[in-house]
């Protein structure tokens, strides 16, 4: 596939970007939605927006540059080129928390809350994004026979980005139907944490371009702790913890 989606003016506009910026206004699209329903000022959504979005971009193109540092510190120019990939989603979750958990200090509203809000879109957003890595030929993984197998350099691999697609997709789907059952507050961004983080440990393992820490692949050792923490929290508050019912609203 020709990662160039069009040329504009002279400058190529590619898939990859098209694909992230659709993601991400598909998610901001559904937070407004969200939280309308709940009653939050919609000036301060479109403040976080603001906050959390170059904040996650970001913080997941510096993930990327610092688990490659061998060949970014030789070609310290590339750092800026988003364009031809580069962006660690896992990274970017853990600025847009930072990110995320600062705007509600500062704001007092309730982080979990907003988080809850956040995590369907940003799944929706994932599986939307990964096929940015199919129009760039990466995020791909080894040789296999498969009927499905994609052809990368002359060698049929798995699409792993297919994969990962496929089971965000579901994830979302499964966020949706518990967001209408709710229980307690922080309950649907830490089944997103769970639930991605499950995926992407067995789909990481049959990739070819993982990012190291050692012989390490760092995204699955992430998502097992992620994995741990979350679902500990989530099986505590589930037990002791009681829904948000201060009011949503931002004078």
């Amino acid at each position: 596939m020709n990662p160039v989606a069009f040329t504009l003016f002279g400058l190529e506009i590619r898939w990859y970007g098209l694909l992230m910026a659709s993601g991400m206004l598909i998610a901001s699209i559904l937070l407004q939605r969200f939280a309308q329903k709940k009653g939050y000022d919609k000036d301060m959504i479109y403040d976080f927006l603001l906050v959390i979005i170059p904040t996650a971009v970001v913080a997941s193109r510096l993930w990327y540059v610092l688990f490659n540092l061998e060949y970014y510190s030789q070609h310290p120019a590339s750092i800026l080129n988003l364009r031809e990939g580069g962006l660690a989603i896992q990274g970017g979750v853990i600025g847009g928390i930072i990110a995320g958990w600062i705007f509600a200090k500062i704001k007092k509203v309730d982080f979990w809350d907003l988080a809850d809000m956040v995590a369907p879109g940003l799944i929706l957003a994932q599986a939307i994004g990964r096929w940015g890595n199919f129009a760039n030929g990466e995020a791909h993984g080894g040789p296999t026979d498969l009927p499905w197998a994609i052809t990368v350099d002359g060698v049929k691999v798995h699409p792993t980005f297919l994969y990962e697609s496929i089971w965000n997709v579901m994830v979302f789907a499964v966020l949706l139907w518990v967001m209408k059952r709710q229980k307690f507050t922080g309950q649907i961004f830490l089944l997103y944490g769970i639930l991605y983080s499950i995926g992407r440990f067995f789909i990481e393992g049959m990739r070819t371009d993982s990012l190291m820490i050692g012989s390490f692949r760092t995204a699955q050792l992430l998502s097992v702790l992620t994995i741990v923490v979350f679902s500990a929290l989530y099986f505590y508050w589930n037990r002791h913890k009681k829904p948000n019912t201060e009011p949503n609203t931002e004078e």
